[in-house]
């Protein structure tokens, strides 16, 4: 997605960063960058936007439910093998994963 305008940080640069963003998990000098790029960008701001209400949503939806301790390295792991580029498995997290564990918490 780009809006087909000039920006100092591209449009593509922020979306692959967005959720970074999101969870404030990156350098204050990035993270003004990219308030920067959503003061000159309306497709890039919308689509933060959104990204924004489903946080919340999930949030307030699914914020007070205790995540098994291994079900959480599972995810996690998967994400940082998402990060690194590295193939993800496709069975890495399945259902049954998250029935078992919620089964052995619960």
């Amino acid at each position: 997605m780009s809006c087909g305008e000039p920006h100092e940080t591209d449009c593509s640069e922020v979306l692959d960063h967005l959720y970074e963003f999101l969870d404030r998990e990156m350098p204050d000098a990035d993270c003004t960058k990219f308030e920067v790029h959503f003061e000159e960008c309306s497709p890039c701001l919308e689509k933060y936007g959104l990204e924004q209400a489903v946080k919340k949503l999930v949030k307030r939806c699914c914020g007070h439910d205790d995540v098994p301790t291994d079900l959480r390295a599972k995810v996690m792991g998967r994400i940082e093998l998402i990060r690194s580029g590295e193939t993800v498995p496709e069975h890495d997290v399945t259902v049954a994963d998250v029935r078992g564990a919620a089964a052995t918490e619960g």
